[in-house]
């Protein structure tokens, strides 16, 4: 099987799906990899690198998607690359269809396969390609929020850890799946005084054991959710249901709730946003301002801290791919239902449920 990496070109994406380590293993197992120039530059993975690793380099991002079998990507496709597939090749990267008709459309129209990173899950529904870009998204929220908190950066001064004499900053994060809890550790660890709200008992009960009774954990109901957003500081908003938009959890009068010049940091932007104020934004044009508040919602959260994202990202989908180019497509779903779980589009029609149910599209 020939593996293709193209050079990801999302605005200030700098990430690259596997690294000259990944594409070692892959050769060694006797698959071909193509690389674009520079794909990996940026991270420091050379071209000499990956050359060095058995991987050929190609000119032109034309050049891989045309010849290979296997597209291994970081982000989805952006509308320049959409004419670029072809039938019969697979497609293995983040989507996030569920808020992207065009996209949805334009790879159901290429009749290439399509395997969503986010929607890879065991029997058990864990979702293991999701879980790093969280847990580095979940680090980088409370980061990022701590950062324009700060007078300078446009928010209310706050110091999100007080001093002695003086209180720390009230933080709310909304949903504890991967990105929420680490969002909540760094917050919990930085002494800020925080709530955390879920709809699983089982898992508050979890973060009682994980963080003590210095953290309030309290079950999400609208009614709790609204006061403990009033006169907060930093909200982040962080709850997922994977593969389908995310439900809008807090609303306009809650945002107009928080203090004056606070912090709305929403990680469910992939899939649409759980916050009602949210928008997409990128890197280049990060925050703006809803209800006198500042919002982070930028869709590549983890591209922030790119070479640690891409060593993370390289050795959660390593695995993966072995087996695509082992025992090639067609069996691999057969015989992985992991897998097979990760495809949302295939032979020109949506084969998710929860993407065709988003997307109002027929499976």
């Amino acid at each position: 099987m020939l593996i293709g990496i193209p050079r990801e070109i999302k605005d200030c994406e700098s990430r690259v799906s596997l690294t000259p380590a990944a594409v070692a293993e892959l050769t060694r197992d006797g698959a071909s990899v193509l690389v674009e120039r520079d794909a990996g530059k940026a991270v420091g993975c050379s071209n000499e690198d990956y050359e060095r690793e058995g991987a050929a380099i190609a000119e032109d991002a034309g050049e891989v998607y045309s010849r290979a079998e296997l597209i291994v990507k970081v982000k989805e496709p952006q509308p320049s690359e959409y004419k670029l597939f072809h039938k019969d090749q697979t497609l293995f990267s983040y989507l996030h269809l569920a808020v992207d008709r065009p996209q949805t459309e334009a790879l159901m129209e290429s009749g290439v396969t399509a395997i969503a990173y986010e929607t890879v899950a065991d029997s058990d529904g864990y979702l293991p390609l999701l879980v790093p870009m969280s847990q580095i998204a979940g680090r980088l929220a409370t980061q990022v929020g701590a950062h324009y908190l700060q007078k300078t950066a446009g928010g209310c001064g706050v110091l999100l850890s007080g001093i002695p004499g003086v209180a720390p900053a009230s933080v709310v994060v909304l949903g504890s799946g991967t990105s929420g809890t680490e969002a909540a550790r760094i917050a919990a660890g930085m002494g800020a005084d925080l709530t955390i709200l879920d709809l699983s008992l089982k898992r508050l009960c979890y973060l009682e054991g994980l963080f003590g009774r210095n953290v309030r954990l309290l079950y999400a109901t609208r009614d709790a959710v609204t006061k403990a957003m009033r006169g907060a500081h930093l909200v982040i908003g962080a709850v997922l249901i994977p593969g389908a938009s995310a439900p809008k959890v807090a609303d306009m009068s809650d945002i107009a709730s928080m203090a004056e010049g606070a912090v709305a940091v929403d990680i469910a932007i992939d899939q649409g946003g759980c916050l009602e104020t949210s928008r997409p934004a990128t890197h280049g044009n990060p925050v703006f301002v809803r209800e006198g508040v500042l919002h982070y919602c930028v869709t590549n959260m983890p591209a922030a801290v790119a070479r640690t994202s891409t060593q993370a990202l390289s050795n959660a989908v390593l695995p993966f791919v072995q087996l695509l180019a082992r025992k090639g497509v067609e069996a691999a779903l057969a015989e992985h239902p992991d897998i097979k779980a990760g495809v949302n589009v295939q032979s020109g029609r949506i084969v998710h449920e929860a993407v065709a149910k988003s997307l109002n599209i027929p499976q």
